[in-house]
């Protein structure tokens, strides 16, 4: 089978067997030391020897294993006292084979003594005779495997290897032991998995790209560079096959004629990959329809496991920036509210991904010079042409903000080492920040702001800036920020961005941001989504998950 079933081990559950699995979680977590309920337990307890005699054998999770039976008196989680698997153990086994179901290696995903065990139980109806010797190391196996199976499908990457690959955002905590507890001792089926939502949208799409793996994906080619609504074409006919095992056709059609049908199909393919929007064939079209359906797991795969990292719950109300995407996505009361478009930085200046809070809005702001912007472009400038300043309405000022004379310095000795002012720009039309920014102070100095340049946002990929992060809609980004605050109209909110003088907001509530980085999601509509790696960062993390080059 295709490499991604052995590969999703790393991305899943790299599961343990009988002997030998050698430790995996060398830090301790904070535990609860008493009981974790108060329910009753099943009558039958392991010897406290039989787990110490397991655990020779089967080193992993040894500690949460230990925890676990000694906070319930070694009462046994998974076989009932008449030696049936409880509901539980089944659902969960079941949990662990849903996965073969999405085109996911069975084998890789349960261990093979539990496996084997599982098997042989299923012969004699699922239960265990009494005085059955292997009824032990069986609660253990199932013990060890959720906890292998949690830490690998629920946690993911340890917050080391995720901070390698430039992600930023704080890490979900989860508490496996409480989970187990929580695990066996819920009514069956009603166990929530801790994970994002966006996570299950996902496990279910990759159950429909597995099964067109099995359907040729021979590469479209065309004579023409350009195809419109009207004409007729025999890759017209391939078009509309393809779109259609994909979704995006409703109707299978094999006429080679471009019909208005399709072109709506071909808009919902673009948008949905992040294209241009035209409803036309051409070489960006038939690229991205050409792209595998085993490719396309992978990066499902791969954008899985960085939600694996995030809060399983998120606030009522954020700003997500998804940086593949180029857009600004903002929830309130637990929704989409609206959207819109956004420049990142350009790789070799990359937005970097992480969270902080909203506090502060500045309306006509200064923008001050960063010091590679000030090296590399403006002091060059200013000894080339003297009037370069005035002409982009900036000034000199100390750290304190008082006026410098700019005529009065000798600019050729200065180097961005030895500058010891503070170049800045203006309020105004000019002004590179536009007319209003939003500050969620942060160790790499982004931010969100308006800007002059607004051709820009009519690009397909938004990467133009120098890390920050540029709003399509300053305006109603701010008035949905000051929305709870009756005092600004959207009248004043206007005059606030077209004045002469820096005016600083402190919101009343502050709001979470997260700028981040998914190459693969569900949108609102429930649609598959995909974008560019346009820093490289899939293809770091495949290398780490699978191998890849």
């Amino acid at each position: 089978m295709f490499l991604r079933y052995s590969c999703f081990l790393l991305l899943t559950a790299v599961l343990l067997s009988a002997c030998g699995g050698g430790g995996r979680r060398k830090k301790g977590r904070d535990r609860d030391t008493s009981h974790y309920t108060q329910q009753e337990y099943i009558d039958r307890k392991l010897d406290s020897n039989q787990v110490n005699s397991f655990l020779q054998h089967d080193t992993a999770y040894a500690e949460y294993i230990r925890d676990f039976y000694r906070q319930r008196d070694f009462h046994y989680a998974w076989i009932g006292n008449d030696g049936q698997l409880t509901e539980q153990a089944g659902n969960f086994i079941n949990m662990m084979k849903a996965d073969a179901d999405y085109g996911l290696n069975d084998s890789t995903i349960i261990s093979k003594p539990l496996r084997e065990l599982y098997d042989t139980l299923l012969m004699e109806g699922e239960k265990f005779r009494r005085g059955d010797k292997g009824m032990p190391r069986a609660e253990l196996l199932l013990t060890t495997q959720f906890f292998a199976y949690g830490n690998k499908v629920w946690s993911g990457l340890t917050s080391d290897s995720a901070k390698s690959l430039e992600w930023f955002i704080p890490r979900k905590k989860i508490n496996m032991q409480s989970l187990l507890d929580s695990m066996v001792n819920r009514p069956a089926n009603t166990f929530e998995e801790p994970v994002n939502k966006q996570y299950k949208l996902l496990r279910e799409q990759l159950k429909k790209l597995v099964a067109l793996e099995k359907v040729p994906w021979d590469s479209l080619k065309a004579s023409r560079k350009l195809y419109k609504q009207g004409e007729s074409d025999a890759i017209v006919a391939a078009i509309k096959q393809r779109l259609h095992l994909l979704g995006d056709l409703a109707a299978a059609d094999t006429s080679q004629v471009f019909t208005p049908v399709l072109d709506t199909a071909i808009r919902n393919f673009q948008d949905r990959m992040g294209l241009k929007k035209d409803g036309t064939i051409q070489p960006s079209l038939l690229n991205t329809l050409n792209v595998s359906p085993r490719k396309r797991i992978q990066q499902i795969l791969i954008n899985m496991e960085r939600i694996r990292w995030v809060p399983a719950e998120t606030p009522a109300e954020y700003l997500l920036v998804n940086i593949p995407a180029f857009k600004l996505y903002v929830y309130d009361n637990n929704k989409l509210d609206w959207t819109c478009n956004v420049v990142v930085g350009k790789p070799g200046t990359n937005t970097v991904i992480f969270s902080n809070e909203m506090k502060y809005i500045v309306f006509s702001p200064y923008w001050n010079v960063p010091p590679g912007i000030l090296v590399h472009e403006v002091l060059p400038a200013m000894k080339r042409n003297p009037g370069y300043l005035a002409h982009q309405n900036m000034e000199v000022v100390t750290g304190s903000g008082s006026p410098v004379d700019a005529g009065s310095l000798n600019w050729a000795k200065y180097s961005g080492g030895n500058f010891p002012y503070i170049i800045r720009q203006k309020p105004g039309g000019k002004n590179a920040l536009g007319k209003v920014k939003f500050l969620f102070p942060n160790e790499y100095n982004i931010y969100l702001h308006d800007t002059p340049s607004k051709g820009l946002f009519g690009e397909n990929k938004r990467t133009f800036s120098h890390g920050c992060i540029r709003v399509s809609e300053p305006q109603h980004l701010a008035e949905w920020l000051l929305r709870k605050d009756s005092s600004w109209t959207e009248q004043k909110i206007v005059a606030a961005m077209n004045g002469n003088k820096e005016k600083f907001i402190t919101l009343k509530e502050k709001v979470p941001v997260y700028i981040g980085y998914f190459t693969a999601f569900v949108d609102s509509d429930g649609r598959l989504n995909f974008r560019d790696d346009v820093y490289g960062h899939d293809a770091r993390l495949a290398a780490t998950l699978f191998g890849a080059k």
